[in-house]
Parts: C-alpha cells; structure tokens; sequence
C-alpha cells in the first residue's frame, strides 16, 4: 500500500473544510474576476462624490461722503451728506441718493424734496464741463414751483462734482429745456441761475 507522505492529510483536510465552509455562505467561487450587477452593490458605493468648494465673500465697498441737496424750510437749499461705494461714485449714483430722499430724521427737521421718489435716473454723464442727466418717472410731470426746485436740486448736486460746470437735461433720452429761478427756460442750466434757491451760508459764530 502507498503512503502518503507525513504531514500530507493536514494541508488537503484544511482545503476541504475552506471549500465546505465558502459553499456553506453561498460565496461563489470564479475562476477569473467578474463584474458585479449595478443591483448588487452596495447602496452608496456609486454615489457621485462632490468636490468641496470654498466660498469666497467680496469685501463690502469702501463708502465716501458726498453731497445731495433738499429744500429746507426756508425754501433754501440744504446740502446733506450721504455715503455711496467708492467703486462707484459717479453721478448717476449721487443722483440716485437724491432721488432717494431726505431721511426721517431730516424730514422731520424740514427738509423735503420736489423730486418724488419715483423720479429714475436713466443715466447720467459728464463731458466738457457738462453734465448731461437722463430723467424719467415722475419728474416730466413736474409744473411751476415745484419744477424749478426739482432742477435746482439736480443742479446744485451735480455740480458739488468739480468737474461739472453746467446741467444739460433729457427725458427718456430727448433734450428738453428747464425752468431757471426767474422762470426761464434754458438748455443749460448752472448754480448761478438759483440764486434765490442757493444755500445759506451760515451766520460767523454759527455752527456749520
């Protein structure tokens, strides 16, 4: 009779029991690596990964003083300062401040505007000493007074710029002509057409 070799039964009885063991839990054994069915894979395992992202915050604007003027109760002009972003304080955006209105505290302490807040500026440029401001809303239904005042008001604030020498005025993108304090119409209007309107200087001793 053959024998087998000492040792040899251990190595063969561990195989069997491995192979008993894996058909016992119903692991298939291949003979070469297959693909698993989209069903049998774990859930989450082909779920898309997202990549971070880092979200960078735009530093707010730095804000500078300019000057917008109101009526005051003296019927005078009253420059108000108001602060608009740095990195756009053209004249359409001072132009809108004032178009925004005096604040609560101002109205209470007299100052209104003749310009509505439905007044917009449709734009505004500046070329050669002349500022050139393009109006809509409410502001070509303006008459008398009222009217005078409005443009006063854009007058004297458009020309804080040092730039500005003169107002030309459009509505919805025509010229058209506009009162002056002596009741005038011109095509380019200037402070020193408002004198009646100017603002007051204060009194020597006065606070400013």
């Amino acid at each position: 009779m053959r024998r087998l070799p000492r040792g040899g039964l251990l190595p063969v009885a561990l195989a069997l029991a491995a192979g008993a063991a894996l058909a016992g839990c119903g692991v298939p054994i291949d003979a070469q690596p297959t693909a698993l069915a989209p069903n049998r894979i774990p859930f989450g395992l082909l779920a898309p990964t997202t990549a971070s992202s880092t979200t960078t915050s735009t530093p707010s604007p730095v804000e500078v003083p300019v000057s917008v003027y109101f009526v005051g109760p003296t019927g005078h002009l009253v420059p108000v300062a108001r602060d608009v972003p740095v990195s756009a304080p053209d004249l359409t955006t001072v132009l809108e401040a004032l178009v925004a209105g005096p604040s609560q505290a101002e109205a209470e302490a007299g100052l209104q505007s003749a310009l509505s807040t439905q007044t917009t500026i449709l734009g505004a440029t500046v070329t050669g000493g002349v500022a050139t401001v393009n109006m809509g809303g409410t502001f070509g239904q303006l008459v008398g007074p009222p009217q005078i005042e409005a443009v006063a008001q854009v007058v004297f604030t458009a020309s804080a710029f040092p730039a500005v020498k003169g107002v030309t005025f459009q509505l919805g993108g025509q010229p058209v002509e506009v009162p002056v304090a002596s009741g005038a119409e011109v095509p380019v209007a200037d402070v020193t057409q408002f004198a009646s309107l100017a603002p007051v200087a204060p009194a020597r001793g006065s606070p400013a």
